[in-house]
């Protein structure tokens, strides 16, 4: 994957590596957002985006899986974002 605009080889590596959860729903779900997505972020949604890979792998599943809402508007966004690329 080419860097973004703004963002920096090394962060994209950093990003990968965090997407890589050794879960294959999440590996899967956040991989396919990270390639055909996160490109296309604005700095609000990246920070959005790196925010939600701090969660731990069980929330994150429930969140991406539909099972809880978040109580973050910007957290839900990216959620439904992910699940809607998934989708497709």
């Amino acid at each position: 994957m080419n860097a973004p605009h703004g963002t920096d080889r090394a962060a994209i590596n950093r990003i990968t590596w965090q997407c890589r959860r050794g879960m294959r729903e999440l590996d899967e779900l956040l991989g396919q957002f990270l390639v055909q997505r996160y490109a296309d972020l604005d700095a609000c949604d990246r920070s959005t985006f790196n925010t939600l890979l701090e969660y731990s792998d069980a929330v994150l599943l429930e969140l991406l899986m539909g099972r809880m809402a978040p109580a973050d508007g910007d957290i839900a966004r990216l959620v439904r974002a992910i699940r809607i690329t998934a989708a497709h």
